[in-house]
């Protein structure tokens, strides 16, 4: 009887397992056999680090459980020593073993991070074809929003919003950055993650090698919509990547500045879009943060404080300047956008010049203390830190 109900139990055990078997039957092992160079040589560091771990790993672990059965209280012919305290040979393998092991990961560590540096432009496009001056890199700006991808081509003037395509064993150049929060860009198939952030820009190069659709998605939680900020990587040949471009510029519409502050406000699963048409600068303003008109750019910013600044007349105004953080575009964390005002150029001041019959001097301001230039100027931004009584007059 007792026979019987162990063996009944085994069974329910093993009955009670099959549901976990089939979870793992879903699983995707693209990590471990990708179809891209660049992420086949990431797998093989994967690989390696692990054997070499488990040169020590599994002796320990053996041991561990020779020496509980060995020296177990029931053996009474193991060896008893309790003044046993050092071995010289015992100290040699525990310590020497390790430290090669050590020297072994480091050294691979080293050559890997160089070789694989997503910074680093690619020398080969597969193992034993190098990478040849026709084999041109096609440009991506990668933008990361709340929550769903754009994706800039500026070769071809078109942006997509979660669709990537790109040709077979040409060269892919990424420049990411993000609009409002740290998030990353990532395709397990093609290379490793790498970090979007606002304000900076990241690169990755890499290249695919057999047409397929692979899937990408993002590897940092951003918020509610994290889990729905997925898209869709084309691989292709030559002439289906063109065909691609050709549609999408085929089925119209166009991404200017206005039209990406809307697009940038939060929203969930968003669909495919294809834009025909893309502001040449956008991605720029995106990365300096000042796609509003009138919004002072990050390199106007950092131009001014490479020059000394603004003195202790300019501090009012930038120093309370929060981009995006608190008053975010489409945020109720605070009463509304701040932002200190760009700084215009003289062909911006001629095309804001109001067809007056007056002469405009449009000479520029070269001190404390001296005559401002005949000018009257009130274009604002809605909500700016510049006093609005400072205007020039």
């Amino acid at each position: 009887m007792i026979q019987l109900y162990r063996l009944a139990l085994n069974r329910i055990r093993i009955l009670a397992l099959l549901p976990l078997l089939a979870a793992l039957g879903g699983c995707n092992f693209v990590v471990l056999d990708p179809a891209v160079d660049v992420a086949m040589q990431q797998r093989d560091l994967v690989i390696i680090s692990t054997i070499l771990m488990l040169v020590i790993i599994i002796p320990v672990m053996s041991l561990t459980v020779w020496f509980a059965w060995r020296y177990r209280q029931s053996n009474k012919d193991a060896p008893y020593s309790p003044d046993w305290d050092h071995s010289t040979q015992l100290e040699l393998v525990i310590w020497s073993a390790p430290l090669l092991i050590i020297i072994c990961l480091g050294a691979i560590t080293w050559m890997g991070t160089h070789l694989l540096d997503p910074y680093r432009p690619l020398d080969r496009l597969a193992a034993g074809k190098p990478v040849t001056q026709e084999a041109k890199p096609i440009d991506v700006n990668v933008v990361a929003l709340d929550w769903k991808w754009l994706f800039i081509y500026p070769e071809y003037g078109i942006a997509t919003v979660n669709e990537l395509a790109a040709p077979v064993n040409r060269p892919i150049q990424f420049k990411i950055t993000s609009s409002s929060v740290m998030n990353s860009f990532y395709i397990p198939a093609l290379a490793g993650q790498i970090y979007a952030m606002p304000g900076m820009e990241t690169k990755l190069h890499a290249v695919i090698n057999e047409p397929g659709t692979y899937r990408g998605f993002s590897a940092n939680y951003s918020g509610a919509g994290f889990s729905g900020m997925r898209f869709t990587f084309l691989g292709m040949p030559e002439d289906g990547f063109d065909k691609w471009v050709a549609d999408v510029k085929a089925g119209g519409g166009e991404l200017d500045r206005a039209g990406y502050l809307q697009l940038e406000k939060p929203s969930e699963n968003e669909p495919v879009r294809r834009y025909a048409n893309v502001d040449p600068a956008l991605y720029r303003a995106i990365l300096n943060m000042c796609v509003e008109p009138g919004k002072m750019c990050m390199g106007e910013m950092m131009a001014i404080d490479k020059k000394g600044g603004l003195g202790m007349e300019g501090i009012r105004n930038v120093l309370p300047l929060t981009y995006d953080k608190y008053a975010a575009r489409g945020t109720v964390l605070g009463p509304g956008p701040t932002y200190v005002a760009g700084i215009c150029s003289i062909e911006d001041l001629k095309e804001v010049t109001p067809a007056a019959s007056t002469p405009v001097n449009l000479s520029p301001v070269r001190g404390v203390g001296l005559p401002r230039p005949g000018f009257s100027f009130s274009r604002q931004p809605q909500a700016s830190l510049i006093d609005p009584k400072l205007r020039i007059e």
